[in-house]
């Protein structure tokens, strides 16, 4: 007798084997029903969102192993979860797209029943900031007592496991800023500049969070790798400093903005 495939064999709710794997019944259920809705695009709104959320989960399931696999000296294995990790959060930024689809009048009207939700809640991004200080951690035990030169490592050694994680380390950190930039413009083409959020924080403050960095021996080291390499001590030609140097502030005479709470009129 020949064996009937559509005849599930898993335990659990729906039909078939694949929406009790799944758990497709559930998944689905999880956006607000049409009736329920003030607006149609809640269902863009809340897709985004809700998938972002599993990305960052499977992102932050890999870092933590990360983590473990560098304290049992598995570099290359930490390196490649974190590749792992790093395409979770560029999913993560890339379905943001579909937020362009959301017309800034729609969203006002969707707003009226966030209540005080907002991303700064996100369980997925808190926990980023989480297993981020522990991989450092990690790191920074690692190289402690292996008595890693960081610079002899970026300069001679880009074939050693050291070089790959620690670069591994930069993808991940780099992703998480990219997704930060991407972030900030569509919260500000859908909602604009100089407003104040759902929790009460200004759109603006998360311009500020775009520089943010979880490793920043890491990136420190580039600086360091510049200043000491061969063209260390070159000065800019005269004519290309005067095209880059910053306006001076006329109320400080250095360059930038004046501080907070003065006036430049």
């Amino acid at each position: 007798m020949s064996k009937d495939y559509s005849v599930p064999v898993l335990t659990g709710e729906g039909d078939n084997d694949y929406t009790r794997y799944m758990r497709t019944d559930t998944l689905l259920s999880l956006q607000r029903r049409p009736e329920d809705m003030i607006h149609r695009d809640e269902m863009l709104f809340q897709v985004v969102h809700q998938s972002t959320e599993l990305w960052l989960k499977l992102a932050c399931y890999e870092v933590a192993e990360a983590g473990r696999q560098i304290d049992a000296g598995q570099l290359d294995t930490a390196a490649r979860l974190l590749g792992r990790a790093s395409l979770g959060v560029r999913m993560t930024a890339d379905q943001l797209e579909m937020m362009r689809h959301l017309a800034p009048s729609d969203f006002q009207i969707i707003r009226t029943v966030l209540g005080h939700g907002s991303g700064f809640e996100s369980p997925g991004w808190k926990t980023a900031r989480l297993v981020s200080q522990d991989l450092e951690k990690s790191f920074h035990r690692l190289i402690e007592a292996r008595g890693t030169d960081l610079v002899e490592v970026y300069t001679n050694g880009h074939d050693t496991a050291e070089y790959r994680l620690a670069e591994a380390m930069i993808d991940w950190d780099e992703r998480i800023s990219l997704w930060r930039a991407q972030h900030y413009k569509m919260a500000t083409r859908v909602i604009g500049h100089s407003v104040v959020g759902t929790k009460g924080a200004p759109v603006d403050f998360l311009a500020k969070l775009i520089s943010h960095k979880f490793f920043p021996q890491l990136w420190e080291l580039r600086t360091e790798l510049t200043l000491t390499g061969p063209m260390g001590d070159a000065e800019p030609a005269p004519e290309y400093a005067e095209e880059v140097a910053p306006p001076v502030c006329p109320m400080t005479g250095g360059g930038g903005v004046p501080p907070a709470g003065t006036s430049t009129a």
